[in-house]
Formats: structure tokens, sequence, C-alpha cells
């Protein structure tokens, strides 16, 4: 797929330094991997073989259609074969997995991972898959998709459950990454009695399964937690403003609930929990119609649609790539911070700022791919939603100094590998 465009480009972090791996060797957990391994699972195509009915039969025949082993990213993946005359895919489940590390089985940690099929879910089962853990992802897939993990199933280290975390339920783990929870407006708003319940009763019953393992919960929170904010950047300590009765509060009230009950556990009965506030994140395996702001604006430049600025475009936003979250979910789940964690990038954009840079960067691939524009990309201005906030922004002072943590990626270069992502999933057909 896109994995070689984006292989041959030299990837640069902030400092200018070359990004070879993601990860670090701290608080007694190793979850450095190297960022090829991980490109080879999300920039990869459903499948490698394009055959007409003649040449399936040939390569049946020769016993290589299937299970032949190509060279490079693509040899870890499913050998399917794509008939391009009737638009179909031939699913096999031959397929060899990426290498995992053998761990000596005191190192090795039973991981649940809740939403664990969703955007940010699947790539810390990536991550945690690599590094050799074993990982149980629990998802009812309302916005997650089976796909982002598929490649996983089959793993003797790893297992997918379709489950609601609405439910209680039972198993033995050390460590508890909670994240399951709609995450975009479109999803949390459609049914916003679903989307408290799942903070609340999701959140309380993995407390509960924590408490009795005694595994260390982690909880994804959110920046949302400070609604519309009166202070600026955001520290942790900030109690935030916002409207419990408004279209955003399900998700809001929600996660700030969340984290009562988090602290609530913590305190009455011992239970070692974390708390990660999350600010906007984007990358590959976003989903492309949820509605949030970064994956609209790529989607509409790559398809020459005017991309759609709600508001005058002065808001702010600051965004960080997935693989500084991950980074940042990993440090906390294994430091010793039980305190609120913002993790996020301090570098703040105006959304009008921010759609100019999509298009620059959108234009720069296209270029590189040979691809002849009949019109340039206009950015057109609409009416902004309610309570939508104004500024966003973290204060991650808390996370430099207790978990020696700090993004890597600038806002370019995980645009860049985004954009390549979602252009060969629109040239595949799967997007």
């Amino acid at each position: 797929m896109s994995s070689s465009s984006v292989k041959d480009a030299q990837t640069l972090d902030k400092n200018g330094q070359e990004i070879k791996s993601v990860g670090f060797q701290r608080f007694g957990f190793d979850c450095e991997v190297s960022l090829d391994s991980l490109r080879s699972l999300y920039l990869r195509s459903h499948y490698v073989v394009s055959a007409s009915e003649s040449q399936v039969q040939e390569l049946d025949a020769k016993e290589e259609g299937h299970g032949h082993l190509t060279q490079g990213p693509n040899a870890y993946q499913s050998k399917s074969i794509f008939h391009p005359e009737t638009q179909s895919i031939s699913y096999t489940t031959l397929s060899r997995f990426a290498p995992v590390k053998l761990l000596p089985p005191s190192s090795r940690k039973r991981i649940l991972v809740t939403g664990g099929a969703g955007f940010v879910g699947s790539h810390l089962v990536d991550r945690l898959m690599l590094l050799g853990h074993e990982v149980t992802v629990l998802d009812n897939f309302f916005t997650g998709s089976k796909t982002t993990v598929s490649h996983w199933v089959g793993h003797p280290n790893f297992e997918l459950v379709r489950h609601d975390v609405v439910e209680p339920f039972m198993i033995e783990c050390d460590q508890i990454y909670h994240l399951a929870c709609p995450a975009s407006p479109p999803h949390y708003q459609f049914n916003a009695v679903k989307t408290i319940k799942t903070s609340f009763m999701g959140t309380l019953n993995m407390l509960g399964l924590a408490k009795r393992t005694k595994a260390r919960f982690l909880i994804s929170s959110t920046s949302e937690v400070y609604g519309d904010p009166e202070v600026h950047p955001q520290p942790e300590d900030y109690w935030g403003h916002v409207n419990p009765i408004g279209p955003r509060a399900c998700y809001d009230e929600g996660k700030r609930v969340a984290e009562t009950l988090t602290y609530g556990f913590h305190n009455q009965d011992g239970v070692d929990v974390r708390v990660a506030r999350i600010f906007n994140t984007y990358g590959p395996r976003m989903n492309p119609h949820d509605g949030r702001v970064v994956s609209n604006f790529i989607v509409q430049a790559l398809r020459g649609e005017d991309m759609t600025v709600y508001g005058d475009g002065k808001q702010t936003r600051s965004f960080q790539y997935i693989h500084d979250l991950i980074d940042g979910l990993i440090a906390l789940m294994n430091s010793d911070e039980s305190r609120p964690v913002n993790i996020g990038n301090g570098d703040e954009f105006t959304i009008g700022e921010f759609a100019e840079l999509v298009r620059e960067i959108v234009e720069k691939v296209q270029a590189e791919d040979g691809v002849k524009l009949e019109r340039r990309v206009q950015i057109v201005y609409k009416p902004i939603p309610t309570d939508d906030p104004q500024k966003r922004r973290p204060d991650t002072t808390r996370a430099k100094n207790s978990l020696q943590w700090q993004p890597r990626w600038s806002v370019r270069m995980g645009l860049e590998e985004m954009v390549r992502y979602y252009k060969a999933k629109m040239s595949e057909g799967s997007m």
C-alpha cells in the first residue's frame, strides 16, 4: 500500500532528529518498538494480490495464491486476493504474524484494553502485542471495527471479545486500560443516555474488576472535562467550565463522573488508578466519518471538496500524533503518578491556520504522487456548533516532570503520514 512511500521519506521529530522508533525504557517497563514494525501493521492494504480469475486458478495450482509470503512489511499480513472485475476480496486465514518479543513469564503482563478496536485502542494494542504481552480486547464495535485489530486474531497472545462494558465482565489481568466510550461529537451525541451510561456503568464495572484482581487501572479521560475553559492553557488543577445540560454534556459530564468514581475506588478501596486527560489526537485508523476536524479536513481535501471550517476559524486547538499519545499512556500506566495527567501537544493552531496546513500537505503529497489538480480546494466557513470550546491547549508540566514525557512528532510530520494513509485507503476502495 503506501508503506513504501512513507518509509522512503525521512521522519523527523520537532528537533530535526530522525524518528526510527517509538516508546522508551522507563519505570521498569520497556515499550520501545521500531517505527517500521508499527507501520507494517497500519500502513497495509487488506490484500496484496490483485488477480483475474484465470490468474487465481494458476496461483492456487502453484499453492502460492493465499499462502505466498512477500518480503518487507507485507510479509506479515493476510494474503487475500482482490478481484478487480467484481470488486470483491477473497479472504484467507493463512497469514504470518509480525514478530513479537519473547518475554519470560515474570515480565509478560496480562493486559485488558476496553475499546481496544477503536482508534486509540488499536494503536495501543499493536504496541503491547509487539512488546510480547498477553492482550485481551473488549469492544462492542459501536464505533470500533474488527479490521483495526484483525491482523492479531489467532495469535496465541491475543483475544478479541465482543462485549459491552455496561455489563459486568470477569477476567484475570494485571493492567486495565479503560478506553471504551464514543469520543467524537456525532457518535457520543447519537445516543446521549448510552454515552453517559457507558462512562458511568462501564467505569464502575472495570473498577470493580480492578479491585477484585488487584490490577492497575488507567482511565482515558479527556480535555473535555475542562469544557469551554476560562484558564489557558489548562493545568490539571483547573476545575473546568462545563455546561451540564448542553449537547456535549453526556460526554463531558460522563467523563467527569468517571474520574470521580475512579478516585472513589482509589480512596475507599485502595485501587491503584491512573487518569489520563487526553487532548485532540489524530493519526491513521481514525474514522474518516467521525466528524473530527483533522479527518474532516484531510478527506475533504483529498476528494477535491471545499474544506469546512465551523465558526470564524479563530478558535484554537492543539493536536498530538497517535504515537506520542500511546507513549504517554504507557508511561503513565507504569509510573507512580496517581494524579490526573494531561497528555497533549502544546503547539496551538487556530482552526483556520490548521485548515491551510492540511491543504498544503495534501497538495504536497498529491504533487509527489503525480496527481494533477483541476482546481485548488477552497476553505469555506459555516456557523459554529453549540458549546464548541474557543480555546484548548494543555499545560503538560506534570507529564514532563512525572513521566519525562513530551511530544516528539511535529504536527506536519504526523499529518503527512495520515494523508498518505487516507489516500491509500481511497485508492484501495476501502474508504
